[in-house]
């Protein structure tokens, strides 16, 4: 049974970020949504960071006390807190209120090629050939899911989905960075409560919304901090450290799947036609920019990406969370 806990935890983590997606639909949908994306998102990340903290502290004074990271260290740490914990969960949040669950899913898992960009950019990985092709196909999907569907409404839903892929990906750039000082409990628990006190300010109509809202919008919200937030991030980390990357990668991928079949199971929402090709497109181009060529005469070596989801991201393309 212990060897198949890893692999558990890692299905858990797989459901519980693709129901975010289909809980955000849920609460933020409808003619008259009762949470704004701002407030939702600062109610998510209130839960998420308070739970994270405390196992953060209890941790930290475990091992010897609380090391806090300084200097450039700490300010790229605010960075991703405020880009990636803060507005991407605000973006997505604002993306749903246009788009079915699992087509926003679809169109955030092109992050890995956001990352892959600001790699070659940046930390001059490159552009091998088959990442400009994966580039191509992947953007090739947004542009069908945006200009087949309902006209305006889909492509604001489109351009907020796709901000929120960019965002994510300078974060995990950022992060990158952050991780080889910092242990990936310490840097997720900080991000969290980074990004609770950028959306402070917003925490007055938090209130108010969920004081007019239905008993299931609070359920919903603290769902969103505790499970996809939280216990999703301490289940990867987990699965990360008893499974091999390139599994742990891969899996990322059944994300948008699984927030297709749930948002069919309790929405009674699937994407269009063309929404699902537009997304199998994306998805694909994902795939085509990991792929490695093998050299002739070098044996083949198991090298796979670490997502960001994890805690520690590389600047190789990582499946995108929720």
């Amino acid at each position: 049974m212990t060897n198949r806990l890893p692999a558990l935890a890692l299905v858990a983590v797989m459901f519980a970020w693709a129901s975010a997606f289909v809980v955000i639909r849920g609460l933020g949908s409808g003619p008259a949504p009762h949470l704004s994306p701002i407030a939702m998102a600062e109610g998510r990340l209130l839960v998420g960071a308070a739970v994270l903290g405390v196992i953060w502290a209890l941790h930290s004074l475990y091992n010897g006390g609380v090391r806090l990271p300084r200097g450039r260290t700490l300010a790229l740490t605010v960075g991703y807190g405020a880009l990636w914990f803060a507005l991407y969960t605000v973006l997505v949040n604002a993306a749903e209120q246009h788009l079915d669950a699992g087509t926003t899913a679809l169109l955030v898992n092109i992050a890995p090629i956001i990352v892959a960009i600001l790699a070659g950019a940046l930390l001059q990985e490159g552009f091998p050939p088959l990442l400009v092709v994966g580039i191509a196909i992947s953007f090739a999907g947004a542009a069908v899911i945006a200009f087949t569907g309902d006209g305006r409404r889909d492509g604001a839903g489109v351009a907020l989905a796709v901000a929120a892929a960019l965002l994510y990906g300078i974060s995990v750039v950022a992060q990158k960075l952050v991780l080889r000082t910092v242990d990936p409990l310490t840097a997720t628990a900080l991000g969290a409560g980074v990004g609770a006190i950028v959306l402070l300010p917003w925490a007055p109509r938090l209130v108010d919304e969920l004081a007019a809202a239905p008993l299931s919008s609070t359920v919903g919200v603290i769902y969103l901090g505790l499970v996809p937030t939280a216990l999703a991030f301490l289940l990867w980390a987990y699965a990360l450290a008893h499974t091999p990357a390139g599994v742990t990668a891969s899996s990322s991928y059944a994300v948008p799947g699984l927030s297709i079949l749930l948002s069919w199971a309790f929405l009674a929402e699937t994407p269009t036609a063309w929404g699902l090709l537009g997304g199998v497109l994306c998805l694909v181009g994902v795939a085509v920019s990991r792929l490695t060529p093998r050299r002739r005469g070098a044996a083949p070596t198991a090298t796979a990406a670490r997502p960001a989801e994890s805690g520690r991201p590389t600047a190789s393309p990582a499946g995108a969370s929720c």
